[in-house]
């Protein structure tokens, strides 16, 4: 994979700030609103059903996430997809929980459904959940049984070629080793810290950059999520550096974190981009 053609995915993004809709949840909504200024684009939370359409009629992508599912913002949800697809930018889905309980899964498997999706960035056992229609998850977070590891890729990739398929969606699980699949291409991913595993919000900002990237690049959808995979890792890692070296903790990592993706330059990103083309 050219890391000079994801790098300039990312100069793309912030040279042209494409406008993302996000429809996302209460608990992480102001660290995906400043994700998305800081690699470039610009947000618009707008989840009521009075408007939703409307604001997607304007917007450059679409960005959905069940975090804190409730009834009036699934009607949102399905009336932006809708004017999304109508005017044919790229919507993202994160499906936060889907398994843990039988109206997110109900709720995911209806989304999928009636909106057509460019991307779906989850963790491995919310992908899984897709390809079932049932399953299970702790909480929000992945099952230990469904961690990626080098020996298990390969049928991870499968999986997720199977799901692209069915869903005409980039895959892109984030985990240890995060796996990026459409049905003509895969790529593992190992960018990233564990820092990132204890702040609230991590894998809702990673697909708020998803969303981003697809955009300001629509017709570069799997490059846009794979280096959208890279690029947050990659922040993760200079953060945790930085906190290591001056013994802090994880809340001085989330502004790390933060700055790390506003600096970023495409040299330092192609430098410490590894993606791994399967």
């Amino acid at each position: 994979m050219n890391k000079n053609e994801l790098a300039g995915i990312i100069n793309q993004t912030k040279g042209t700030h494409p406008l993302v809709h996000c429809i996302t949840n209460y608990v992480t909504v102001n660290d995906v609103a400043n994700m998305i200024l800081a690699c470039g684009a610009a947000p618009v939370m707008a989840d009521a059903a009075e408007e939703a359409a409307d604001i997607s009629e304007i917007a450059d992508a679409l960005y959905i996430n069940i975090g804190t599912l409730c009834p009036r913002t699934v009607e949102s949800m399905l009336l932006a997809g809708k004017a999304a697809n109508r005017k044919g930018i790229p919507v993202v889905l994160d499906p936060v929980g889907a398994g843990a309980s039988p109206f997110r899964t109900q709720t995911t498997m209806r989304l999928l459904k009636e909106i057509k999706f460019a991307a779906i960035r989850g963790n491995v056992s919310e992908i899984k959940t897709i390809a079932s229609g049932s399953g299970s998850t702790r909480g929000v977070d992945a099952s230990v049984d469904d961690v990626v590891t080098p020996e298990n890729a390969g049928r991870m990739i499968a999986m997720m070629k199977t799901i692209s398929a069915a869903t005409g969606a980039v895959i892109a699980a984030s985990g240890a080793i995060d796996v990026i699949a459409d049905t003509d291409n895969a790529c593992l991913c190992r960018n990233g810290n564990q820092m990132l595993c204890r702040i609230t919000g991590s894998g809702c900002m990673e697909s708020g950059v998803v969303a981003s990237f697809a955009g300001a690049n629509p017709r570069k959808l799997f490059e846009a999520a794979a280096a959208a995979m890279s690029f947050v890792g990659l922040c993760g890692e200079i953060a945790a550096k930085n906190v290591l070296k001056e013994k802090r903790g994880t809340g001085t990592f989330r502004a790390y974190f933060l700055d790390a993706a506003d600096t970023l330059t495409s040299e330092e990103f192609s430098e410490g981009c590894r993606l791994e083309q399967r």
